[in-house]
């Protein structure tokens, strides 16, 4: 946006201090003719009156009130002259001097708006307000730089993900056509399969994104149906797998989306299913409160996992590779970003720790809700 020119921030500051200077200046004058000139007469002032009987000089005479100003007034004009010029100078100097940081932060967000991210300021000397800003704005440009970073992994992991099915599409369609004797309801099969793993792949990335941008409707959850819910919506998965799946617990409010939460307590029994033993695996959700906060964990047996593993799992397309998993039921890699994204938005923390005779353990903390009757019979949330 275009701005008139004004003055600097610098040049503001050297008239103020020259301003300051100016009033002190004056204020010492006044204080000068309140309690000292005013106080003297006027006119000729001798010891004793008239001259002397025998002839003499007169008697010396006292400067008075006249005396006294032609003295000072020329010489405190040369002094506030001096204190107009000093001011100028030395307010000019200081305010350069003090406006030095916001120079090195001005340049740095210069450099981060050229898209250079990784430059710091590393601002030195004492603890003040602007080593405090720039500090702050080396935080800033670091977690910029991070989610840009990402943003930019995950474009590029989503694009490959997405030619993947595209392309096998293109692929079986070519092998159809160059050969008519293949079996037609074989392509439609494999069509089928590549088809629904692209789909999925898409409500994934937009309910990934959908929770990223927290454009969701907020609302009372107990997270103890919701855990049901999606234990009972996977129990015929578990028990194929013969893997015994426990939903225990006791209510747990918290505050959002219904819908959100339901995906995200899916995926994490999903997951739990389907990284675990090939049969005779378990998997437990629990639910309760703690203070202010609501719990949710879901721990699950399977092979060992690595704790350098731990931190990628949340990472989009990152499957965990050295997970055991069943392929019909690989997914896209996405799962656990999902459940990453949905507990963010909701301002809550996930925490995944390697269970020491394998398998995992998933805790999930959300701010707690209490719902309490109103006088109209409704239901409040504190």
């Amino acid at each position: 946006m275009t701005r008139p020119p004004g003055l600097s921030a610098r040049l503001k500051l050297t008239l103020s201090y020259a301003g300051f200077l100016m009033v002190a200046g004056f204020l010492l004058l006044a204080v000068v003719w309140v309690f000292l000139l005013r106080y003297v007469p006027d006119g000729v002032l001798v010891v004793e009156p008239g001259h002397r009987k025998d002839g003499g000089p007169p008697q010396p005479s006292m400067p008075n009130r006249s005396d006294l100003q032609a003295a000072f007034v020329p010489r405190a004009t040369q002094a506030l002259i001096f204190l107009l010029g000093f001011g100028l100078v030395g307010g000019w100097l200081l305010a350069g001097r003090m406006l030095a940081p916001l120079n090195q932060i001005a340049d740095a967000a210069r450099r981060a708006a050229n898209g250079s991210l990784s430059h710091r300021i590393r601002m030195e000397g004492p603890n003040d307000e602007f080593r405090e800003l720039a500090d702050v704005f080396d935080t800033m440009l670091g977690r910029l730089e991070a989610h840009v970073t990402e943003q930019q992994r995950f474009a590029a992991n989503a694009s490959h993900e997405l030619r993947t099915p595209l392309a096998i599409s293109q692929t079986l369609l070519d092998v159809a056509r160059s050969d008519p004797a293949w079996d037609r309801g074989e392509l439609l099969k494999r069509l089928r399969i590549v088809n629904t793993r692209a789909i999925d792949l898409t409500e994934a990335l937009l309910l990934l994104s959908r929770a990223d941008r927290q454009s969701f409707t907020r609302e009372p959850v107990d997270l103890s149906l919701i855990a049901e819910q999606a234990a009972e919506m996977l129990l015929p998965l578990a028990e194929q797998r013969q893997i015994t799946l426990d939903v225990t617990g006791e209510e747990t409010r918290t505050f959002g989306s219904a819908e959100l939460l339901l995906r995200m307590v899916t995926n994490l029994v999903q997951n739990a299913i389907v990284h675990n033993h090939p049969t005779g695996g378990t998997i437990t959700v629990h639910t309760r409160t703690e203070r202010d906060v609501s719990v949710l964990w879901v721990e699950n047996s399977g092979e060992l996992v690595s704790p350098d593993l731990v931190p990628t799992l949340t990472e989009p397309f990152q499957r965990g590779t050295q997970r055991v998993r069943a392929e019909e039921h690989a997914g896209v890699g996405l799962g656990l970003a999902i459940v990453h994204s949905i507990v963010r938005a909701h301002g809550g923390t996930l925490d995944l720790t390697p269970r020491p005779t394998g398998g995992l353990l998933v805790a999930i903390r959300l701010p707690h809700t209490r719902l309490t009757p109103s006088p109209n019979g409704t239901h409040q949330t504190r």
